[in-house]
């Protein structure tokens, strides 16, 4: 646990489950995000409340090698990880091979579509980088014994979800449409689209018309928030 037992005071004995139980040590971590500044900054944070960083990871590539040799108790994995592959990607591949790997996702957003998936995947808790220092003790402690910790505000979202519905571009545009729908959000024109995509221009407006009414947006930045949000393209 994080939270190292309380030593007996002075002039008392100890009792038997201080004798006859071990003490815990710290939480064992293996820290993968391909930015070293952000890696110095959780190392310093996890040492602060207790935890250990065995390893680091700056690399898709490195984090079932690593993984194997260290063995640690959690995975913290950065989910914009990598050029071609993604955090998502890693951790679909590890816990491929090690199903009972305790992975706890971190994100610069609180996007529904990629909580959704890190969930189904497995992980065991979802921090978005602004979050508390409260709720990473919490995703250590639950994730390093095997259980799933929900943020009050990831909570809140999985909640909206299951009421709700998906309303999200994956899940309410076609192939075709989510292709345009994203280079909208990039901020190329209705003829650079067709051109790119080898479609009519008004097949595009019409598409253009039709996500604007359903996401209720009309400025082409409304598409790059929601497409940022929606974890479809990068800040």
């Amino acid at each position: 646990m994080l939270l190292t037992d309380i030593e007996p005071i002075a002039g008392q004995q100890p009792r038997r489950e201080d004798v006859t139980q071990p003490k815990k040590g710290p939480i064992r971590v293996l820290l993968a995000d391909d930015h070293a500044l952000v890696r110095a900054g959780f190392v310093s944070l996890l040492k602060d409340l207790g935890a250990e960083v065995i390893g680091e990871a700056d690399k898709v590539a490195d984090i079932i090698p690593k993984y194997r040799s260290l063995r640690p108790q959690v995975v913290m994995l950065d989910i914009r990880f990598g050029e071609t592959q993604t955090g998502i990607d890693a951790a679909e591949a590890l816990l491929k091979e090690f199903p009972d790997a305790n992975v706890v996702f971190l994100s610069q957003f609180d996007q529904n579509t990629l909580i959704t998936r890190t969930y189904q995947l497995g992980g065991k808790a979802y921090l978005t980088k602004d979050c508390d220092s409260s709720d990473v003790v919490a995703a250590l402690n639950n994730a390093a014994e095997g259980k799933t910790y929900y943020m009050p505000r990831v909570a809140q979202l999985i909640a909206e979800l299951h009421v709700h519905g998906d309303r999200s571009p994956q899940a309410l545009l076609s192939a075709r449409d989510l292709e345009i729908f994203k280079r909208i959000a990039r901020g190329m024109t209705l003829d650079e689209i067709s051109k790119e995509l080898g479609i009519h221009a008004k097949t595009v407006g019409n598409a253009s018309l039709a996500m604007k009414t359903a996401f209720n947006i009309e400025r082409q930045a409304d598409f790059t928030f929601l497409a940022i949000r929606s974890g479809l393209i990068q800040p």
